[in-house]
C-alpha cells in the first residue's frame, strides 16, 4: 500500500512538469527563432545602408569594409534551434557583437559628416537600422525571459523531478555582454 501511495504521489508531483517542460522548450525555440529572424533582417538591411554610405563617404572605406566583413561573418554563423549549446551560442554571439561594433563605428562616421547625415535616403535607412536594432533588443529580451522560465522549470522543485525522470534537459544559455560592449565609445574628429 505504501509503494502504491509513493508511486501515485511521485506521479502527481512530476506530472506538474510533464506538459510545462515541453511547452517551455517550444517557447525557447520560438523566441530563439525570432532572435534569428531579427538578426537576418539586420544582415539584409546592412548592405543597402553600406551602399548608400559608400556613395557619400568614399574616404571612410576602412569603416565600411569593417561593416561588410562583420556582416559577412555574422551571416555565416548559424545555430539550429534544437542545438543551442554554450559553445555555438558564444560563437554566434561573438559574430553578432563584431557586427554591432562595426555598425557603431559606422554611426560615428555619420556624426562626423553632416552632408551624409542630411541625405534623405541615408536617413530612411538609418531609421530602418535603428528600428532593427530595437527589434533585436526586444527579441533578445523575450528569449532571455523564455530561457529563464525554462531553466526554472528544469531546475526548481517539483518540475525538476519530471525533467530528471522524463526529459533530461540541460539549462539553455543566456546572452551576456562582452567586454567590448561595456567600454565607452570613442568619438574622434
Amino acid at each position: 500500500m505504501k509503494k502504491i501511495f509513493l508511486i501515485l504521489l511521485t506521479l502527481t508531483i512530476t506530472s506538474c512538469g510533464v506538459q510545462s517542460i515541453p511547452t517551455a522548450v517550444n517557447e525557447v525555440e520560438a523566441t530563439w527563432a525570432e532572435v534569428l529572424n531579427q538578426y537576418k533582417r539586420r544582415t539584409d538591411l546592412v548592405p543597402n545602408l553600406v551602399e548608400t554610405v559608400k556613395g557619400y563617404a568614399k574616404h571612410e572605406a576602412e569603416t565600411l569594409n569593417a561593416v561588410v566583413t562583420a556582416r559577412s561573418k555574422a551571416s555565416q554563423v548559424e545555430i539550429s534551434t534544437n542545438k543551442i549549446d554554450n559553445n555555438t551560442f558564444k560563437e554566434y554571439q561573438k559574430s553578432q557583437d563584431s557586427l554591432t561594433q562595426a555598425l557603431g563605428k559606422l554611426m560615428v562616421v555619420v556624426e562626423k559628416y553632416p552632408d551624409l547625415k542630411a541625405n534623405t535616403n541615408f536617413q530612411a535607412l538609418q531609421v530602418q537600422l535603428e528600428g532593427t536594432e530595437n527589434r533585436i533588443a526586444i527579441a533578445r529580451r523575450r528569449y532571455i525571459e523564455s530561457v529563464k522560465e525554462f531553466n526554472n522549470l528544469i531546475s526548481v522543485f517539483p518540475t525538476n523531478l519530471a525533467n530528471m525522470i522524463f526529459f533530461h534537459h540541460e539549462k539553455k544559455p543566456q546572452f551576456s555582454i562582452s567586454e567590448a560592449e561595456t567600454a565607452n565609445p570613442q568619438v574622434q574628429f
